[in-house]
């Protein structure tokens, strides 16, 4: 069996982000979570294939502008990138464009990374803000992948994770 340690970046602007990798990291809602002031740092054993482990090390980096400035030390050597967005906040679905772009910059050009929409549970409520067939081919023809969650749907971006997770893993394997 073969052992692989990665950097995955999650960047994201609001708590619900937060609440739903907490969720899935530490299999708990984390209603006490603060907003991440620069970094936060967490782990995750993924079983990406039957018999086989990832070691994630998920570096929750604030998507605020006030922390633009140090956002991209945090970028290098990153395997992939988490970007999560709210559903229900046009601004903050323009602003994964500009937060995949300092990703590419500062790590790796061809990263790997998943776009989640968050909140999918409230579209009922507030109705459609953004057009999410662009946001899903804006993902695809930037070679990503696209889901859509809810705080409460641990799920999705668990499999959104081993997702990532292989495709990191094939192109190590590849190169």
């Amino acid at each position: 069996m073969s052992s692989f340690k990665l950097k995955i970046l999650l960047i994201g602007r609001n708590l619900a982000n937060n609440r739903v990798i907490q969720r899935i990291i530490k299999n708990r809602f984390a209603a006490n979570y603060k907003l991440t002031v620069g970094v936060d740092i967490l782990t995750k054993d993924v079983e990406f294939i039957p018999g086989e482990v990832a070691t994630l090390s998920i570096w929750d980096i604030g998507g605020q502008q006030k922390f633009e400035f140090i956002r991209s030390t945090f970028y290098k050597g990153a395997a992939g990138a988490l970007l999560v967005f709210d559903l229900t906040r046009e601004q903050n679905y323009l602003e994964t464009r500009k937060w995949l772009t300092e990703v590419r910059e500062f790590s790796n050009e061809n990263i790997p990374f998943v776009l989640i929409g968050n909140k999918a549970d409230l579209l009922e409520d507030v109705g459609e803000v953004i057009d999410r067939e662009e946001a899903r081919a804006f993902a695809e023809r930037e070679g990503g992948l696209y889901v859509e969650a809810s705080p409460d749907d641990i799920k999705v971006v668990e499999d959104a994770v081993n997702a990532l997770t292989r495709r990191i893993i094939g192109l190590r394997t590849r190169s």
